[in-house]
């Protein structure tokens, strides 16, 4: 049963991801990844809150496996990440491949810090 919640989050959160990375990255004429940042910062907030949750005892296991593993893991994307930073630096924008680094990584603890804290 775990494993059928688990696809069906990602059957959702997969598809969420790349619409929402083409909705975002088309009204930003940058070469910073804004999609990727900010699917992996919503689903930063959204995987703190569940973590909350589930440790106050009010979000259930089959919850946290159809939300946090499916939806979220499918929603959060750690290998487009690292290959758009690393894309960054072979086109010589280290200043960007920096920032996306440091702003992405700084942004998505704090975003699941905060998921976190509303939920004690």
């Amino acid at each position: 049963m775990t494993v059928l919640l688990v696809a069906l989050g990602a059957a959702v959160g997969a598809p969420l991801r790349y619409l929402v990375d083409r909705a975002v990255q088309a009204r930003h004429d940058a070469v910073f990844p804004w999609g990727t940042f900010t699917v992996n910062v919503v689903g930063s907030f959204l995987l703190g809150l569940l973590t909350g949750g589930a440790l106050a005892g009010v979000v259930s296991g089959e919850v946290s496996a159809l939300v946090g593993t499916g939806f979220c893991g499918a929603l959060t994307t750690y290998s487009t990440f690292g290959y758009e930073t690393v894309k960054l630096v072979e086109a010589g924008a280290f200043g960007q491949a920096f920032a996306n680094v440091a702003v992405s990584v700084t942004t998505g603890v704090a975003a699941a810090a905060a998921g976190y804290a509303l939920t004690v």
